[in-house]
């Protein structure tokens, strides 16, 4: 190749390359991390992207050149000489693949296996989802309904199942893990800034999928040792809202006196609407009964009770906290 042609191909490479660079660079692809497992992960997608950028480049450059150096003329209708190949073109071609892609393998494989390692002392956290909510036990038997865990301390996640398949995810934290009944996945992970960020379902697992979201607040150290000395207590209000946070009631019903939202089964607010309906005898009794037995009475406009796991994953006292406070609360 003459000199005035290579100089041409490597012009018209740097533009291309300056250009998808620039576009690469200007948009927020990825979410600020939020831990050292995703710090890494950012690391394989940039060291990928410039391998992928350099190719660009090069296939962009030869692309160019030749439709613009060897374009036919308007009236030339002729075959173009025969070409037999080039063995150095077709080892190249070959060679640097190989050799990129074996890269990036390496670099994956050494991420992987430091963002599994959890240390000597990591603290452990059961992580169980259902339809439609998340729930995470603590080292000390604590449950709540969302997640808190300390910076710069290696966390290790169990992940289960109760139900169908679910994946829990957090954009800040950048890994995802699936959520498999009777399966337990493990997730390690080292936050390394403080703040609040969305826990969500990945896993199309039902009616109230779009909706099956929490939170992680990452704590400095000192505030998580006070969150551990106060036992990981609910917010203040009555003991059933404590119940009604922490099984995810909020996912898939709307009830004011909770500031829920949720627009999947029956509007809690109308419970005695719906137990003059159903003709099942005192409130209280309506309610357990469509906790415990959902089947027993569908609310009209849903075709399905909601699922059959709750009588016996709430303990009978928290039970009958979550009935009063639905009694209370309901018009």
């Amino acid at each position: 190749m003459r000199r005035g042609s290579l100089i041409q191909l490597t012009a018209i490479a740097l533009v291309a390359g300056a250009i998808c660079t620039a576009v690469a660079l200007a948009i927020p692809w990825l979410p600020v991390d939020a831990g050292k497992e995703a710090h890494r992960i950012h690391f394989v997608f940039w060291f990928t992207t410039i391998i992928c950028i350099g190719v660009f480049s090069v296939v962009a450059a030869v692309l160019i050149y030749s439709v613009w150096k060897f374009r036919a003329g308007p009236d030339d209708d002729s075959d173009g000489p025969p070409v037999h190949g080039h063995t150095g073109i077709e080892i190249a071609w070959t060679a640097v693949p190989a050799v990129l892609v074996t890269a990036i393998s390496i670099v994956s494989a050494i991420v992987l296996a430091q963002n599994g390692d959890a240390g000597s002392n990591p603290l452990i956290i059961k992580v169980t989802a259902q339809q439609f909510a998340w729930t995470f036990t603590y080292p000390d038997g604590t449950t709540q309904g969302s997640l808190t865990i300390p910076e710069g301390r290696h966390t290790k996640l169990d992940i289960t199942s109760k139900d169908v398949i679910h994946s829990f995810w957090v954009p800040q934290l950048s890994q995802k893990q699936d959520a498999v009944p009777g399966q337990h996945n493990f997730l390690v992970i080292t936050p390394t800034r403080t703040g609040t960020f969305p826990v969500i379902c990945t896993e199309l697992c039902g009616l109230g999928h779009s909706v099956m979201r929490s939170h992680v607040t990452i704590m400095t150290a000192a505030g998580f040792a006070a969150f551990q000395r106060s036992g990981g207590k609910a917010p203040a209000g009555p003991p059933g809202l404590a119940v009604f946070q922490q099984n995810g009631c909020g996912g898939c019903h709307t009830f004011k006196p909770a500031a829920a939202t949720g627009n999947v089964g029956p509007d809690l607010d109308k419970l005695k609407q719906f137990a003059a309906q159903a003709g099942r005898g005192p409130l209280a009794t309506f309610i357990k009964e469509s906790i415990v037995t959902p089947a027993a009475y569908v609310a009209p406009g849903f075709p399905e009770g909601m699922p059959h796991i709750y009588g016996s994953q709430i303990p009978a006292g928290k039970l009958d906290q979550l009935v009063q406070y639905l009694a209370a609360g309901s018009k």
